[in-house]
């Protein structure tokens, strides 16, 4: 369908990819995983529009069609005022007015043979896209994303999360040739994630998907495309047999390396002798075997050379070194908080954050969790008061709020209150960045990399209360654990708004649920087993916990050189696989 033999490409003086080759089969669902600012959504883009790009290398399509595609924005644009219903119309009957006009111009014309080749490709396409059964399509895929009580409220009605849906049930009834979608659940609640999930798991055609949740990634892909280190990598197979087959790699390459650094000791010491002996006695022989002995030590040298999916670094977030203050005491407190827009979305809320509580705003899409955020922020509301020792600072979701993108990235990182250079570079560093990147503009950078300078931006303050609006938006996988990780680590509080799943688990001390106007305090464990029992099967959480032990305990293995209990853990972790 689409091939791409040795595709290279890259920015000035930074190379995305070189020489990756790859096949998109039809009705096959990929998923396109890697670190942030690998290149995935530039690949994406090649493959929709490659007249834009200077590359090198092959790209050919054979049969593909339109391609669709869905940006990560749902952007409001157009007449909003339509219901969904007749939004989802439109190109149906764009297209049944389009027939209907050159039915008419086939009574008027002297080039039939025109105007019939017209009507032909209008036909072609009305089949394609299954027009006769447009409406029945319609409510099909509403029911599929549990939309189908929207069918008849207007666009400017509609959550952020709803109009993404709808967007997307647009195109795949336009039933493209291949349909790209980039990071379609950033900000998804997890009603609407589910939705997603059912939409991708029920479409027929091609799918190339830019994603990093976790959550996705293992209910509905069967191809993984992984694109790291300017290489890609594909696996067929979930997820979680992907992340076993690293892990397992990983293994595999540690016992290489034990037996190649042994033969390694053994061939430097004959080196060393002969090198001696050369010295000693100027002879012929002695010269021959000493540089054939150095060139077999130089390839096993270049044996050694890791993997580029193996040893993936896991960014080092740091949070504010902070002290906590007086044990429990209140930072934060609301008290008969309300918000209104056109009308009413929280009224009389009240609840407090105290030292080193880490605490989770969750709920469904336009209830209100981000603007209370920034009100809380803002501080100018009556109903907010923060304690006298608390030092407060803002992660938003919109970028533009905190990072100015004429910036470069060092001049942000001073901003911040990095002092030198070094300092600057080691955060640079620990954060995954290239070190060139330095010199960039804040607005060459990908959404996944400015949500990793904002995290540098609060490392240097001295905040002692964290507000967090989707911290984990646009993070790969590796890097959301690696912020997971600091979250638990930080000794101040944390107030988050928060759609992943995942992150509010291994996160949250307390989650206050936002529903009906108002707030239902919960704890952790009591949200957990919510979501769990009306979205997971019931024996998935156990098979995750266990799993995620596993991965944890054979990682610490590695680490520690003991090939031989990774190995142990790796078998049993295979077990569990399987029942996922």
């Amino acid at each position: 369908m689409i091939n791409a033999e040795k595709l290279t490409f890259g920015f000035s003086s930074t190379l995305l990819f070189r020489d990756i080759s790859f096949t998109l089969e039809e009705n096959r669902h990929y998923a396109l995983i890697g670190s942030n600012g690998t290149g995935k959504t530039t690949l994406t883009n090649i493959i929709r529009e490659p007249e834009q790009y200077n590359f090198e290398g092959k790209l050919k399509f054979d049969g593909v069609g339109r391609i669709g595609y869905v940006s990560q924005f749902a952007t409001r644009d157009g007449d909003q005022s339509c219901t969904v219903y007749d939004y989802l119309c439109r190109d149906f009957l764009a297209l049944e007015q389009a027939i209907n006009d050159v039915c008419t111009e086939m009574g008027s014309t002297d080039d039939l043979d025109a105007v019939m080749e017209r009507y032909q490709a209008l036909l072609d396409e009305s089949s394609a896209m299954d027009a006769d059964n447009y409406e029945l399509n319609i409510r099909r895929q509403l029911q599929l994303a549990e939309l189908e009580s929207k069918e008849s409220l207007e666009l400017e009605k509609l959550s952020g999360g709803e109009l993404k849906l709808v967007q997307i049930i647009r195109q795949m009834l336009r039933r493209p040739g291949l349909l790209i979608m980039d990071e379609p659940d950033v900000f998804l609640d997890f009603e609407n994630l589910n939705g997603l999930r059912d939409l991708i798991n029920g479409y027929e055609g091609t799918l190339l998907i830019v994603t990093h949740s976790r959550y996705l990634l293992s209910h509905c892909f069967n191809r993984i495309w992984h694109l790291e280190n300017g290489d890609l990598q594909e696996f067929e197979g979930s997820f979680a047999e992907y992340n076993y087959s690293r892990l397992q790699k990983k293994i595999d390459l540690q016992l290489a390396s034990l037996s190649d650094e042994e033969e390694i000791r053994r061939v430097t010491e004959l080196v060393d002798r002969l090198r001696e002996k050369a010295t000693e006695v100027s002879e012929a022989q002695h010269g021959r075997t000493l540089k054939g002995k150095v060139s077999y030590l130089n390839r096993l040298l270049t044996r050694q050379i890791k993997a580029p999916f193996v040893e993936i670094r896991q960014p080092d977030i740091r949070l504010p070194e902070v002290e906590p203050t007086e044990e429990a005491a209140e930072l934060l407190r609301l008290d008969n908080y309300s918000l209104a827009f056109d009308s009413t979305l929280l009224e009389n809320v009240s609840f407090s954050v105290r030292s080193g509580e880490k605490v989770a705003l969750v709920g469904a899409n336009g209830t209100g969790k981000t603007s209370m955020l920034r009100d809380i922020w803002k501080n100018q509301n009556p109903s907010i008061q923060f304690s006298e020792e608390a030092v407060p600072a803002f992660f938003s979701q919109l970028h533009a709020e905190i990072l100015n993108e004429k910036n470069t990235v060092y001049e942000e990182l001073i901003a911040a209150g990095f002092e030198t250079n070094s300092q600057v570079e080691e955060y640079l560093v620990g954060y995954c960045f290239d070190p060139d990147s330095l010199g960039r503009k804040v607005g060459q950078l990908s959404g996944g990399e400015k949500n990793l300078l904002q995290l540098a931006k609060l490392a240097a303050s001295n905040a002692n209360i964290l507000l967090l609006d989707e911290p984990s938006s646009h993070l790969d996988t590796f890097a959301q654990i690696a912020l997971e990780d600091a979250i638990a680590a930080y000794k101040g509080a944390v107030l988050m708004v928060s759609h992943d799943f995942y992150t509010i688990v291994n996160c949250a001390d307390t989650i206050l649920f936002v529903e009906d106007g108002g707030i239902r305090p919960m704890s952790a464990r009591a949200f957990r087993k919510m979501i769990y029992k009306k979205h997971f099967s019931k024996d998935y959480l156990e098979l995750e916990l266990q799993k995620k032990d596993f991965e944890t305990r054979i990682a610490r293995s590695l680490e520690a050189g003991d090939c031989v209990e990774a190995q142990r853990l790796c078998d049993k972790l295979a077990l569990i696989v399987e029942q996922m």
